[in-house]
């Protein structure tokens, strides 16, 4: 009796978070049908890549053409979601689950998009940028795979996440920087709860720190990939600075209330760089910590 209470209690969460991603995908609908900018990607099952476990949930991403290269669903798979958010009943939908703080762990679908725009930046011996780190979720897949191996513990041993030769030295750095101390603080917690992932964090391979998204990290730089999981009205300029030639930034960029779209900036060799808006969508805004303690919890 007890099971079934809880199993039906497990359902009345995830019905709740599916309403307000069916609210928030008309919204993106409307924002993605404009032919201005090419997707190349399967939207239409947006929103819709539930699973009962975090492995049918990456799974099912796969299956809607969403997720495409196996060496992210491999890194996805071997981090479990549920270590993520706050309430593991809702971890497998997907939809962005809140974590605190007036912050969402995004949507399973857009970290899938995030990560296949980023995926020929991200190699063994790589360093990584992820601006609004918030839960950590995504700042442990990039460290799986460029520490060399989609599940593997950071050792340099794994099969290698990017398709590169097996024992690859694990030179490379993710850091993960969020404005809320305590963020990074529960975000540190969470890694801890994996095994591999806590050796990621031992090793150095991932770093999560407190400070300025704005800013970045310009101790770290250059990266040869930056990930910024709130909107810009512009775009900060202190990243394009720390973006390596050749690197890739992926950042949703406009005013907070209004039409957001995926923004792809490449630097060239030359320094020169290029901007693709890829999709619309909706993020929080890329804000001071005040505001954001003081605002409402935003869709993605």
């Amino acid at each position: 009796m007890l099971a079934a209470w809880r199993r039906l209690s497990s359902l009345n969460k995830a019905a709740t978070v599916l309403l307000a991603a069916s609210a928030g995908s008309l919204v993106i609908s409307r924002l993605i049908a404009s032919p201005k900018h090419p997707v190349g990607f399967s939207t239409k099952m947006s929103w819709q890549s539930h699973g009962s476990t975090n492995a049918e949930m990456v799974d099912n991403l796969m299956v809607y053409n969403i997720l495409k290269t196996p060496a992210i669903a491999t890194a996805m798979k071997a981090t479990d979601r549920a270590h993520f958010v706050a309430d593991p009943d809702v971890a497998y939908i997907d939809a962005p689950t809140p974590i605190g703080y007036n912050a969402t762990c995004s949507a399973p679908h857009m970290h899938s998009y995030a990560l296949e725009l980023l995926k020929d930046h991200l190699k063994p011996g790589a360093k990584i940028l992820d601006v609004g780190s918030g839960s950590g979720y995504l700042s442990v897949v990039f460290a799986r795979l460029i520490s060399g191996g989609g599940s593997g513990d950071g050792d340099g041993g794994g099969g290698g996440g990017s398709g590169v030769t097996k024992g690859h030295p694990p030179n490379g750095r993710v850091i993960g920087i969020d404005h809320i101390p305590e963020l990074v603080e529960t975000s540190i917690s969470n890694v801890k709860k994996d095994s591999s992932a806590k050796k990621l964090l031992k090793s150095g391979i991932l770093k999560l720190v407190t400070g300025d998204g704005w800013e970045g990290m310009p101790s770290e730089a250059p990266f040869d990939a930056i990930h910024v999981g709130a909107a810009a009205a512009n775009i900060p300029t202190a990243l394009v600075d720390q973006l390596k030639n050749g690197g890739r930034m992926v950042i949703p960029v406009g005013p907070e209330g209004m039409e957001q779209k995926l923004a792809v900036l490449d630097k060239n060799a030359d320094g020169s760089v290029v901007r693709k808006d890829i999709m619309g969508v909706v993020y929080v805004p890329l804000t001071s910590r005040e505001r954001q303690l003081g605002a409402a919890a935003g869709r993605y």
